[in-house]
């Protein structure tokens, strides 16, 4: 069946918003096309990458589409576009700084750890081994510490311990 052909005036805020809100997908095509390009051109006053802008002028379009419903007539639909880019993009930037600026704050927090990292690494883990290790039951632990430390198999461990090779495999997968 041929679809209906509908004359849509963009400048008409409120037609359009009357087609949007009734899910007139042609009314949301023609001002997709209308904006997109003019979008883009504004966001690239605050964001340099091309697929960025890209990004946040098709996220602004979809959310359009999924709020279309509750849009009021007589909102001007070009500002509210425009704004939503403009949030986006200040929020992306804001985003881009604190990702920037952590990790230079950790560096100088933590800078004599890092002076020898693998220092630092071999005994943070280390001190998380030690702590997971007392949080085990002592028999998971005991046997634990026979097979991984003492070097022991399972049934050695076994007879100390006076229980059966499977107890022990079972304590050990434990505690693994």
């Amino acid at each position: 069946m041929p679809q209906s052909f509908i004359y849509l005036d963009i400048n008409d805020n409120k037609a359009v918003i009357t087609y949007l809100k009734a899910g007139e997908e042609r009314a949301f095509d023609a001002v997709y096309r209308y904006y997109f390009s003019r979008l883009c051109g504004f966001c690239s006053q605050y964001v340099n990458e091309q697929e960025e802008i890209e990004e946040i002028v098709q996220e602004t379009m979809m959310w359009l589409w999924e709020n279309r419903c509750s849009l009021m007539e007589d909102l001007t639909l070009k500002t509210l576009l425009f704004t939503i880019v403009k949030n986006k993009a200040l929020n992306r930037l804001s985003h881009f700084e604190i990702k920037r600026r952590v990790p230079q704050e950790i560096v100088e927090k933590y800078e004599s750890e890092f002076d020898n990292p693998d220092f630092y690494l071999s005994n943070e883990l280390f001190r998380l081994y030690e702590e997971a290790l007392k949080q085990l039951p002592a028999e998971f632990r005991e046997a634990y510490d026979m097979n991984r430390n003492q070097h022991l198999t399972h049934k050695e461990i076994a007879e100390k311990l006076n229980v059966s090779p499977q107890t022990v495999n079972y304590r050990i997968g434990q505690a693994l």
